[in-house]
């Protein structure tokens, strides 16, 4: 399949990788960063899109994501799907999707979960929506970039079920880094506390996958120093789209409001830009009642 490629930082550039080793053309296109081993540099995003069967974007936000389809959505051939694998707000998903349905095109949202390692790795899980038949004309590629891909429904669909996953994410990373610093004081011992929680009532994916207490549990970026991972601004950046998006649907979602305050708070005010999001255990061990 001929595929182009906009957006080839952190993740979209390993996930470029393993279309070109599973023997896809990639030709790709990004204003900063350089193009992995085997993706063909186009001169621009329309001409990239020109090239492709599947137009995957990799962006930062969502008004980029808008700015970036009014250029490749009249350069799509016939028959094209855009697949849209960011982490931006509803709104503009669904307006990105209306745009290359009156062209005539498929579309579909796709954000990913599993961070870098898992774009590297090829085990990314993709949370879509949009039609059933550009899902289908996809579906392969998804099972190169990942391990799974959930169609979650219509366009929109994808995104929603990425916000509300993350704002979980969020809140039990809080609570996990909470409760390590309460063990702490308590006076007990971080590998006990984890071999407990692990296997109670207490687990989560932030304990047993990526425990933010350096030494103990599988090996995350707390045993490197907490460098990411997954950033804190871009934890920051998804709870925030949590709650505009819980705005916009009149949902009450008070966890979710004190988790991306507290995230603010550390990446805005304290040290935690470019940090790990789990490097909130640091932040909460200086920390007394307050």
């Amino acid at each position: 399949m001929k595929i182009a490629f906009i957006g080839l930082g952190n993740m979209g550039g390993p996930m470029a990788s393993n279309l070109v080793a599973a023997g896809h053309q990639v030709v790709g296109f990004d204003p900063v960063a350089p193009l992995p081993e085997g993706v063909a540099q186009a001169t621009s995003a329309a001409a990239a899109a020109q090239e492709g069967e599947v137009v995957i974007t990799m962006l930062p936000n969502g008004q980029i994501l808008r700015d970036v389809a009014k250029e490749l959505i009249p350069a799509m051939q016939e028959g094209a799907v855009l697949c849209d694998c960011s982490t931006v707000d509803v709104d503009s998903t669904k307006a990105v999707a209306k745009m290359a349905a009156d062209r005539g095109l498929g579309a579909l949202d796709a954000p990913v979960s599993g961070g870098v390692g898992g774009a590297t790795n090829g085990t990314l899980t993709f949370m879509v929506g949009g039609s059933q038949a550009a899902f289908d004309k996809v579906k392969p590629l998804f099972d190169i970039m990942g391990q799974k891909a959930v169609h979650c429904g219509d366009a929109g669909a994808g995104q929603s079920a990425k916000i509300c996953n993350n704002m979980i994410l969020g809140v039990t990373m809080i609570a996990t880094c909470e409760a390590f610093a309460l063990a702490d004081k308590l006076g007990l011992d971080r590998e006990k506390m984890f071999d407990v929680v692990s296997t109670s009532s207490g687990q989560s994916w932030s304990m047993n996958t990526y425990c933010p207490a350096p030494g103990v549990g599988p090996q995350t970026p707390a045993d490197n120093d907490y460098k990411p991972g997954f950033a804190s601004e871009l934890m920051l950046k998804d709870l925030r789209l949590s709650q505009q998006a819980a705005e916009s649907a009149d949902a009450d979602t008070p966890m979710g409001k004190l988790a991306a305050a507290l995230y603010a708070a550390f990446v805005e005010a304290e040290d935690g830009k470019g940090r790990d999001f789990s490097a909130m255990l640091p932040r909460f061990e200086k920390r007394g009642r307050t």
